[in-house]
């Protein structure tokens, strides 16, 4: 193998144009993309407890409840931050059809303009157990209002699947009230009382029931909400030159080591 001196001085011509070359190459893409801005919304999960009707009736039992969720109750926001729904919505909210500047009409404008902020949100689980929501956008002022947006759709989401269990219980509660009711009208005075006494038992129950679907515990609780960034945070021009340089450099070197030998 050559003397790294010498094969610079008898190739240092082609190796200056092939990295004047490359840099000439990504330099035109990167600066031609758009710089956007980075906002971040912040929230930990609440427990799934605080929909339960023993935490709130139950003597001396919320002392067994942490107000915070676990990493399972996490994992299952995350999942549904992969489903469309969470953008079609966000998108609807603000028009990011005419934001995204979308060819398209109708429901094809809505679901593209759903899947370009779905391309530039991340949502994740940081190394604290904290839910993350990441939008980056052209518009400094409306990425922090996405990034809002996203968190609190998925908050009204998990909080409505919490209470729906809770929903479907007062209801069947309602119904068989309803039917006890109706057989202590026509019961007997004995089976009267018995049916009473039911009675009194199902309307604690329905209105304990009713006090937790109308409080509808949160799923998620807001740390901080997403804030205008002070400068742009991708493409990295810098950052992506400054590697250019070194990986069109070593490839150069290597190719005029290969050229060498080859003479």
């Amino acid at each position: 193998m050559p003397d790294i001196t010498t094969l610079v001085k008898r190739w240092w011509k082609q190796i200056f144009f092939a990295m004047l070359l490359s840099l000439l190459a990504v330099g035109v893409i990167t600066f031609m993309k758009p710089r956007q801005y980075l906002s971040v919304a912040t929230a930990v999960p609440a427990s799934s407890y605080a929909s339960d009707k023993s935490k709130i009736f139950s003597e001396n039992i919320e002392a067994l409840y942490s107000a915070l969720g676990t990493a399972d109750d996490l994992d299952r926001v995350l999942g549904t931050a992969k489903l469309d729904t969470v953008y079609l919505a966000v998108a609807d909210r603000f028009n990011l059809f005419d934001h995204y500047k979308v060819k398209e009409k109708g429901d094809a404008a809505r679901i593209k303009s759903a899947s370009l902020l779905k391309k530039n949100t991340v949502v994740m689980k940081s190394e604290y157990g904290e839910l993350k929501v990441k939008v980056w956008d052209t518009d400094k002022y409306l990425a922090p209002q996405m990034a809002n947006a996203v968190l609190e759709q998925l908050q009204a989401m998990h909080t409505s699947l919490l209470s729906a269990g809770n929903k479907a219980t007062l209801k069947a509660l309602i119904e068989r009230k309803e039917k006890i009711q109706q057989q202590a009208d026509s019961a007997s005075a004995d089976r009267n009382e018995l049916l009473k006494s039911q009675l009194a038992t199902y309307e604690k129950t329905i209105g304990e029931y009713g006090l937790i679907v109308d409080s509808k515990p949160p799923a998620l609780i807001t740390v901080e909400n997403a804030k205008p960034a002070t400068r742009p945070d991708r493409p990295r021009r810098m950052q992506i030159m400054a590697a250019t340089a070194v990986l069109s450099l070593l490839f150069a070197l290597l190719a005029a080591v290969v050229l060498e030998r080859k003479k």
